[in-house]
């Protein structure tokens, strides 16, 4: 009897052991600046992007995933806190979330609370700035979060003689990865999962590349992957009809760089120069993905790993008469989102669930398997990695701001921009900030015309459906949960 009690309790103690030694999944939390669902995966079928593709094909891609607001600060601050630009405060590039809210514990923040060492290579919060830098989120000081060097941006002598971080829209140069920032930013990834993997702690290690952004550039056998002459012209080169002017003024980015003209003009050949450029930056990318993805796998960490690939907010390049984002668009607000999860029950599906950035926050935690702490405004959807067709929300929500005169707004501008994202249209109020009067209204089908082209808003036939969805605006986020 003697005997079995101390082998009861060895057992008990290796069970212990066994049970203390499992530890919480790392998270690889990769962000890509401008970059709309322009791959393979998603449909695309001239980009070329097998690392990403690959990613998908382990994971789940979320077809209808959606940005806060189509501009880099207010929308990864947003994701970042878990909580929407209304809330933060946060409209503009300038501002910092801890302004409005100052005890606010970020994404990588809680899992620094749970035991992570949590690291930022890259572009993570935003580009420069105060906003760019949040010292209670890492466990150690963030590498290349605010570069603004010539030679990390260029490298064709023309270009590195300019003046200034907007010198030509475009470069293909004959040099390798590591010329530009991106490259830099991965190699010294790679050597952080070398020494994460020793740890005995999980990591949360957040990547930022900076492509798609402008300027456009890339070595030059990426634009070799493409023959621009083959490459599609925009859908659509004219505003939308009947959409009000404050829906489709320009934000004036793509108009500070000196090959552009300054009253926006882009020929059919430059509109074709930039196109190739855009695509040749997501293959850049694209590849750069895939030296973390294989770094994870040679450490043997794919199977205790969550990985998490999303682009902030889309970007028009020419359709709709539009360049760059800064409005309320598809083009704009849809973004990719790709998740990985160890123990997903569906793997390489696609969910058409209406998900948004500001719900990345709790989905992590939760695939991490920690309570979703309170006071975010987004909802978990780890359960569609085991389920991706099961009903979801009825809508997702994006806002932006205007100024009535000028192209750039300074916090919540003068007039705001409220979107609702259904299954089958796209509605906006265009609201007052002060007396909260509706100035414009915007409604596209997207069964008749998924490139919004066409506002029906006034249109005979659609009175039900623009009151419907003027009802989902005004119930607000939290009565089109799941």
């Amino acid at each position: 009897m003697r005997n079995l009690v101390i082998g009861f309790g060895f057992a008990a103690c290796a069970l212990s052991l066994s049970l203390g030694a499992q530890r919480s999944p790392n998270v690889l939390f990769i962000a890509v600046d401008d970059l709309r669902p322009m791959l393979g995966c998603y449909g695309d079928k001239v980009a070329r992007t097998p690392n990403i593709d690959r990613l998908a094909s382990d994971g789940t891609v979320f077809r209808k995933a959606y940005c806060q607001q189509a501009v880099c600060s207010p929308s990864r601050l947003s994701l970042m806190t878990g909580r929407r630009p209304d809330t933060i405060r946060v409209w503009d590039l300038s501002t910092h979330f801890r302004k409005a809210l100052p005890h606010v514990v970020t994404l990588p923040q809680f899992f620094r609370k749970q035991g992570y060492h949590c690291r930022s290579i890259g572009k993570i919060f935003h580009g420069g700035g105060p906003p760019s830098k949040d010292e209670p989120s890492w466990s150690e000081a963030p590498l290349h979060d605010n570069v603004r060097a010539a030679n990390l941006r260029y490298a064709a002598p023309e270009n590195l003689e300019g003046e200034g971080l907007k010198r030509a829209s475009s470069e293909a140069a004959d040099v390798p990865d590591e010329t530009y920032i991106d490259g830099v930013v991965c190699e010294a990834a790679l050597e952080a999962l070398d020494r994460l993997k020793t740890r005995d702690q999980p990591f949360f290690l957040a990547v930022g590349f900076r492509k798609p952004h402008l300027p456009f550039c890339a070595p030059r056998k990426y634009w070799d992957l493409y023959d621009r002459e083959t490459l599609p012209a925009p859908a659509s080169e004219l505003h939308p009809r009947g959409a009000p002017e404050v829906a489709v003024r320009s934000w004036k980015e793509l108009e500070g760089y000196t090959d552009i003209s300054r009253n926006g003009k882009v020929s059919k050949e430059k509109a074709a120069e930039l196109r190739h450029g855009y695509y040749a930056c997501v293959s850049y990318v694209d590849d750069l993905v895939g030296r973390l993805l294989d770094q994870v796998d040679a450490l043997g960490l794919g199977e205790e790993t969550v990985i998490c690939l999303w682009g902030d907010h889309g970007f028009h390049l020419g359709e709709q008469g539009l360049w760059a984002k800064a409005n309320n668009y598809e083009l704009s607000v849809r973004v990719p989102l790709i998740l990985s999860a160890p123990g997903q029950k569906e793997s390489g599906a696609e969910s058409s669930a209406l998900v948004e950035l500001v719900d990345l926050y709790p989905t992590l935690v939760e695939a991490c398997g920690f309570a979703v702490p309170e006071g975010l405004q987004g909802t978990s959807f780890r359960v569609l990695l085991d389920e991706p067709f099961r009903p979801w929300k009825k809508a997702a929500f994006s806002q932006y701001p205007r100024a009535y005169q000028g192209n750039r707004h300074r916090s919540h501008g003068d007039i705001m921009g409220y979107s609702v994202r259904t299954d089958q249209h796209r509605y906006v109020e265009w609201r007052d900030w002060q007396s909260g009067e509706v100035k414009a209204r915007e409604l596209y089908d997207h069964e008749t015309d998924p490139g919004e082209m066409q506002n029906v808003a006034g249109q005979e036939g659609y009175a039900e459906t623009l009151d419907r969805h003027g009802a989902i605006l005004k119930a607000g986020w939290k009565q089109a949960l799941p």
